[in-house]
Formats: C-alpha cells, sequence, structure tokens
C-alpha cells in the first residue's frame, strides 16, 4: 500500500491535515507548505523522515513522516501512526470573553460604547 515515496498534497490530504486534496494544493501553491526547509510545490515527493512544515492555519505545525500514505485513512490512524508531531501542539489561547450583543438590538448606547472600549482595551 505505502511506497517509498509519495507527492505531498496527496499526503497531508491523506492523514487528514487539509480536508480535501485541492486545499492541500492551494495551501502548496500559496507558500504554506515546507518539504525540509524548501517551499514545495504541490507534486513535491516525500518519504519517510520528511520535514513537512504546514503554516497559515489555525496554528503552524511541524510534522515529520513515519509512512507515505496514498489512500486517506482514519483520523485515530493518520494521527497516531503516520506522522511525528514536534513540537507538540501550543495549549489554547484563552481570550477574555467579551459581551455579545443580541442581533436586532439597534446600536449601542453611549454608556455600552465606553464599556466596549473598556474592555478592547482602547
Amino acid at each position: 500500500m505505502a511506497s517509498d515515496s509519495v507527492r505531498v498534497d496527496a499526503w497531508l490530504w491523506a492523514v487528514r491535515v487539509f480536508k480535501t486534496r485541492s486545499l492541500a494544493q492551494a495551501a502548496c501553491r500559496g507558500g504554506h507548505v515546507t518539504v525540509d526547509g524548501d517551499r514545495a510545490k504541490p507534486a513535491t515527493m516525500v518519504g519517510a523522515g520528511s520535514r513537512v512544515e504546514v503554516t497559515g492555519g489555525p496554528r503552524p505545525r511541524i510534522l515529520v513522516v513515519r509512512e507515505p500514505l496514498r489512500k486517506r485513512v482514519g483520523a485515530p490512524r493518520a494521527a497516531q501512526a503516520m506522522f511525528d508531531e514536534s513540537p507538540p501542539p501550543p495549549p489554547a489561547v484563552d481570550r477574555p470573553w467579551v459581551p455579545q450583543r443580541s442581533r436586532g438590538a439597534g446600536r449601542p448606547t453611549k454608556r455600552e460604547r465606553r464599556e466596549i472600549t473598556r474592555l478592547r482595551g482602547h
């Protein structure tokens, strides 16, 4: 099933880094994927031990290929067996809670505008 190397866009899709292969191709064309430190085109080949860096998403990811795959696998298998993530993903950022106005409530009052400005830190 696995060979010695596969296209980077197909591998990123197979291990569920991207939802579709076309999104993986677009990320490669946009310069958001590097393989072993070099900017990757969608057809760049990756093999076992290749270091793939993906940026431009919610957080940057550094993946080391364990097994090059052509076919998509289940999420648990992809996360556990197909790549090593180094460093581990950072913890979620704790953002302060900002109250939301309900739809159709109209414009904020002067007092509400002051509170919004104070919460935003301006």
